[in-house]
């Protein structure tokens, strides 16, 4: 059950234990992949929501919700790229201020991205992608709930 609020933090605060519980016995990754990103549409309602995992030296794109998405994306380029060469979440208010930002969308207009480690934290080996169509749709909430909603699934690695 995800609450209908405009708070953000309440709502991450209610959904995350229900990913937990949606994930803790299934062992099929791309099974908890899909859960996850559909919980998080769902729950916000945000314009894309998918992963991207590390193949073949590229980002390549895995379960999502939404429109259309880029497959590949080189380690270098874009948000998504900038979030796994730094090993660090990226919080993008307007996607168009972001040098070398991939526009897979132009109905995308604000950003947030966060780096999956191995298990032992040593490597990326994915990001979770978050694109809204809206400008400045994101803040440290955000940031916060969804980087608690990939611990989770790093558990699972």
């Amino acid at each position: 059950m995800i609450p209908k609020s405009d708070d953000r933090a309440e709502v991450y605060k209610i959904l995350n234990p229900q990913i937990e519980m949606l994930i803790s016995d299934e062992t099929d990754l791309v099974a908890n992949q899909a859960n996850i990103v559909a919980a998080i549409r769902q729950a916000f309602g945000f314009f894309w929501v998918g992963f991207y995992w590390v193949k073949e030296n590229e980002l390549v794109l895995g379960p999502f919700q939404g429109p259309i998405a880029c497959t590949r994306i080189a380690f270098h380029r874009g948000v998504c790229g900038h979030a796994y060469t730094t090993r660090q979440s990226v919080l993008v208010p307007d996607v168009e201020q972001f040098p070398g930002h991939i526009a897979c969308s132009s109905a995308s207009k604000s950003e947030v991205v966060i780096p999956i480690f191995n298990r032992e934290r040593t490597k990326v080996v994915g990001v979770l992608d978050v694109d809204s169509d809206r400008l400045n749709d994101f803040s440290e909430i955000d940031l916060i709930g969804l980087e608690a909603i990939i611990k989770l699934l790093e558990k699972k690695l």
